[in-house]
């Protein structure tokens, strides 16, 4: 027979190991970085760019373009690295409390 007062205990448990584990997204970080290494960005679990660092030669009017083109790519890369992660950490704070339902993919549940 199905025992509501357990399923219910159950869900209030997933929510707890969820908002935990969301909240410890803040701490993974990533670096990404283009034109080999002028320009580095580092962005956390949560997706907020945390630094942007340009090498000093690229510190010039004229490369100012050039300067905004590579920002974009590191910071890009960065959150495409942090996805990655962030999918993993939620998967391994779930493991064994949430079925393994095809298509159901918790990592995507707080993504912002």
């Amino acid at each position: 027979m199905f025992d509501m007062m357990k399923m219910m205990g159950k869900v209030k448990e997933v929510q707890e190991q969820m908002k935990v584990a969301q909240e410890e997204l803040a701490h993974i970080e990533v670096e990404g970085e283009s034109g080999a290494g002028l320009v580095k960005a580092t962005v956390n679990g949560k997706k907020q760019v945390l630094k942007i660092v340009i090498d000093d030669s690229m510190v010039n009017t004229a490369d100012k373009e050039i300067v905004q083109d590579l920002i974009v790519a590191a910071v890009n890369k960065a959150i495409e690295e942090v996805d990655v992660l962030a999918k993993e950490h939620m998967q391994k704070q779930t493991e064994g409390i949430m079925p393994n339902i095809p298509g159901f993919d918790l990592g995507q549940m707080f993504n912002g």
